[in-house]
């Protein structure tokens, strides 16, 4: 395994962070940041402190997720509550709500951040995040948020690599971005709008599918997407008939299946040109 991880990436990262003298993660508990943070309290020790922002938009069992992550991995861990939804411009939710999104998160992050005397708040985007509709990423730098796993050229599977050279309990999870994002671009997002959907993915998840997205669109029609391997099960009529029956309970109006399977940002196949 040692061996299979990129060990010149590996060191120039831990060089980076040695040299910030102290830094603030933010912390999701996903594979990225979970990386990073492990990164951080290797070389900073009680210098490294990672910054769990949550609100609405957090899927369920995520920030207790985080919390014993952040003890596993032994970096002091703080939650920061946020207030996205309190911003008519993020929940008007135009292709540029990812910005306003990160703007508030790293605002109350970097307000932490100062209060505690840190040097730097550091985000865990990642080489192939380059490659995607991502407008966070540009409001985290105007901010003065630093990227070290971009900076060293990390891609998703060499952090998923080093994650199990380190041996950290989530380096085969899938990722789980905010619930706004499965969202389409001009419906509304709504408090109530995130509660169906996360009641509705944990039906999903309760029945071992382990990567599930329900996608809200206008209307209140659900666009369930499970990689296409797991098609044949889902559509399985007794389950097919159940999992209706929970997206009409939920708040849904219309029920579908995307026969394509999951695909990571689907919902940005939608932008033209100049919204990307």
């Amino acid at each position: 395994m040692l061996r299979d991880i990129p060990e010149k990436k590996r060191d120039r990262l831990l060089d980076l962070l040695r040299d910030l003298g102290s830094a603030a993660v933010a912390f999701s508990g996903g594979l990225d940041s979970s990386v990073l943070a492990k990164a951080a309290v290797s070389v900073l020790g009680d210098r490294a402190v990672a910054l769990t922002a949550t609100g609405p938009s957090m899927p369920g069992g995520e920030l207790e997720a985080a919390v014993r992550l952040a003890r596993e991995i032994g970096i002091r861990h703080e939650v920061i509550e946020t207030d996205e939804l309190a911003d008519p411009e993020y929940r008007a939710n135009t292709p540029e709500r990812c910005y306003f999104c990160k703007q508030i998160i790293c605002r109350h992050l970097l307000r932490r951040v100062e209060q505690l005397g840190l040097a730097v708040l550091l985000d865990g985007a990642n080489a192939d995040d380059r490659r995607d509709h991502r407008p966070g990423s540009r409001a985290a730098r105007e901010l003065g948020v630093r990227s070290p796993l971009a900076e060293c050229e990390f891609t998703k599977d060499e952090l998923r690599r080093l994650a199990q050279a380190w041996r950290l309990p989530n380096s085969n999870k899938p990722s789980s971005p905010c619930l706004s994002s499965r969202v389409a671009y001009g419906v509304p997002i709504t408090e109530a709008a995130l509660a169906m959907i996360d009641r509705a993915e944990r039906f999903l998840h309760e029945h071992d599918f382990a990567v599930a997205r329900v996608r809200l669109h206008e209307g209140g029609l659900a666009r369930v997407e499970v990689p296409a391997e797991d098609l044949p099960r889902l559509l399985e009529s007794s389950l097919r008939r159940r999992l209706t029956e929970h997206l009409h309970a939920c708040g849904f109006s219309y029920a579908t299946v995307d026969l394509d399977g999951f695909r990571s940002g689907s919902l940005n196949r939608s932008l033209s040109a100049e919204d990307v």
